[in-house]
């Protein structure tokens, strides 16, 4: 199947790409401000504007969001999600995009929130946030069968990361994982970084790598299970659906996530799009469309049956 001819002039294309357009090896001053607007114009620009509420509120100092589904709301379930941008950039109006997207798909309500951001805020504090909301929703009302974790790229590793936690600490993990594009390996020595480098619209190789300098240092082991989730403990992992583009630098960090969870006994499951990219669900097309409907379809079954 041909790659769809995308035109990466078209405003929305330049937005996310200037996302992760940064030169050199670190995080300027200058580089960080400029990711940031294109990440809150991209939000702006490609949001849905109908079919969800948004209400915001607060855990401690962290900014967050209710969106909720105007139609077929089921309030049973909670969706808290995590969004992308490298640790480094994010926030409630760029998460807003899969957010609504996610509401409208599954009728859930979901929760989104703004963590604290790298280079200023070195991991783990964004996964401290992350579980600071988790802790929020188990203390109003939300028991841990009924909330499903949601993330992409970064908020993919965050998901990742605060389910090995609690299952380490002997606590219950979300009800499932719904990923798109998950980093889950920050050595960026897998074959798709390579093979794909050039080809993905939106990540490079030198993004990823300025970005996991930032998040983590240079005087750490990237392949801590800390940082890359990939390489740590599977057993009792929840169900998992993982999305990915087939030609994005990313790919075998979603491949290779499917088969550990499986061969730990798991059940998860890999959704290739063919013509896709990283976090390709962000774009308004017809191929984003269908993911989110095979999403849809994928919670019904672990929920509904």
């Amino acid at each position: 199947m041909a790659l769809l001819n995308i035109n990466l002039s078209d405003p929305l294309m330049k937005a996310l790409k200037a996302v992760n357009s940064i030169a050199g090896k670190s995080l300027t001053e200058d580089d960080l401000r400029r990711q940031r607007s294109a990440m809150e114009l991209a939000g702006k620009l490609a949001a849905p504007t109908g079919g969800v509420a948004l209400e915001g509120f607060s855990v401690g100092n962290i900014s967050c969001e209710w969106v909720k589904p105007e139609l077929a709301h089921n309030p049973q379930y909670v969706i808290l999600y995590a969004h992308g941008g490298g640790y480094t950039c994010g926030g409630l109006g760029y998460a807003r995009i899969l957010a609504a997207k996610l509401a409208v798909s599954t009728g859930f309500t979901v929760v989104s929130y703004e963590y604290r951001l790298a280079p200023e805020h070195k991991f783990p504090a964004a996964l401290e946030d992350t579980i600071a909301v988790w802790e929020y929703l188990l203390e109003n009302g939300f028991d841990s069968e009924h909330i499903l974790f949601a993330g992409d790229s970064a908020g993919g590793n965050l998901a990742v990361c605060l389910t090995q936690r609690l299952l380490t600490e002997g606590r219950k993990a979300p009800r499932a994982l719904l990923l798109f594009s998950p980093w889950t390996d920050m050595t960026a020595k897998s074959k798709s970084y390579q093979q794909y480098d050039g080809k993905d619209p939106i990540l490079t190789k030198r993004y990823v790598e300025s970005v996991r300098d930032a998040v983590i240092g240079t005087d750490v082991e990237a392949s801590d299970p800390i940082y890359s989730p990939l390489f740590g403990d599977f057993n009792h992992f929840p169900p998992t659906l993982v999305q990915v583009g087939k030609t994005e630098i990313l790919y075998e960090d979603s491949a290779s996530l499917v088969k550990k969870i499986n061969k730990a006994g798991g059940k998860a499951t890999l959704d290739v799009e063919e013509d896709g990219w990283h976090v390709y669900q962000q774009m308004p097309l017809p191929m984003s469309g269908r993911a989110m409907r095979r999403l849809s379809e994928y919670v019904s079954g672990e929920i509904y049956t």
